[in-house]
């Protein structure tokens, strides 16, 4: 099974689909990327492969879909076996990935991206918000790594996939919103992490350029307050 022809439905500025592509990447796997522009339409594959949310990313794996990013992350890590584990082996480890993947998605990417979004009081307390995220992702790094360059040891893993895909919009809201979020100063470790990150293999030719998206999210910023103005 795990030679099945394989698809990945995304579009490029989304970090969400990042995960999907840095997985497929560590295991070496050979995929075809169907760039799907949400802000335009959404392709009949798309649909019928994701009823329900009718979201980005899809793995498409021997025809049949995978959906939501950290699911597939954990799908191509037993799918493909062979290669270089993604999730840790030992339980409590396993848990505590997830753990903070789940807070990534929940609670400090929501700030972040507030950050665009608002202006304001409201802004400089998202900004504020974040940051504070940050120092306690900057805890987790140090116990999770135990001193080595990535959450996971060695080589990058789930959790760095997790909070990793995030990076480029990270510098992109740093630009926009003239604040300092991941800096030697106050998080040290992740920045250190973020450099090591960003050079991996499996992750250097799917990152976004930062020019590049800053243009998209000012375009998309601006299409997001213009819809709430006609509301």
């Amino acid at each position: 099974m795990a030679t099945e022809k394989v698809k990945v439905l995304g579009f490029w500025p989304s970090p969400f689909v990042m995960r999907a592509r840095i997985a497929l990447n560590m295991k070496s796997v050979e995929y075809e990327f169907q760039e799907e522009n949400v802000m335009v339409s959404k392709s009949d594959l798309l649909l019928k492969s994701n009823p329900v949310y009718k979201k980005i990313p899809v793995l498409i794996h021997a025809d049949r879909p995978v959906c939501e990013s950290l699911i597939i992350v954990q799908y191509v890590d037993e799918v493909w076996a062979s290669g270089p584990a993604i999730l840790p082996s030992d339980p409590y480890d396993r848990a505590t990935a997830r753990f903070w993947a789940t807070y990534i998605d929940d609670k400090w990417f929501p700030r972040l991206f507030a950050i665009l979004l608002s202006e304001g009081e409201e802004a400089k307390k998202a900004a504020e918000e974040s940051g504070e995220g940050l120092v306690l992702l900057e805890e987790a790094f140090t116990k999770c790594s135990k001193g080595q360059k990535f959450f996971g040891g060695e080589r990058i893993s789930y959790l760095d996939i997790a909070l990793g895909c995030f990076l480029a919009w990270t510098r992109v809201i740093e630009k926009m919103g003239n604040v300092s979020l991941i800096d030697e100063t106050k998080t040290p470790n992740l920045f250190k992490w973020a450099h090591h990150f960003c050079a991996d293999d499996a992750v250097k030719d799917v990152m976004p350029d930062t020019d590049k998206l800053y243009h998209f999210s000012k375009f998309l910023v601006s299409k997001v307050k213009g819809s709430a103005a006609q509301k």
